[in-house]
């Protein structure tokens, strides 16, 4: 029923077709080491942050009202508490980030 030059042509696409899935298959993912340094950093810089911050208003406001170590060690504390805070949003946003690529990686077995 089929005529072999209908099925030369049909392999012919084929060739052509896979040739083309081959060129535009995604690329297999090499581990980034450097993105947990990367994320490392972020980390303490938050927290480092947080605190300057906290140190810095502090350390004004004692020296607007004259009240020697009492806002800047209440500011620190803050700072401390709002750097944590930042860490841990941080943490949740790589770890949903981790999630949302396993489950990228299940639906797609090829890639």
């Amino acid at each position: 029923m089929t005529d072999p030059d209908d099925k030369a042509k049909m392999e012919a696409l084929s060739a052509r077709i896979d040739a083309v899935k081959e060129v535009h298959a995604p690329k297999p993912r090499t581990p980034d080491h450097h993105s947990q340094a990367q994320l490392a950093w972020r980390m303490v810089i938050e927290l480092v942050a947080g605190l300057g911050i906290g140190f810095g208003m502090g350390y004004g406001l004692d020296a607007i009202f004259g009240t020697s170590p009492w806002f800047m060690i209440v500011f620190i504390f803050l700072g401390f508490a709002a750097g944590v805070k930042t860490m841990m949003r941080s943490a949740e946003e790589v770890q949903s980030r981790q999630a949302a690529e396993m489950a990228e990686d299940e639906t797609h077995p090829n890639g």
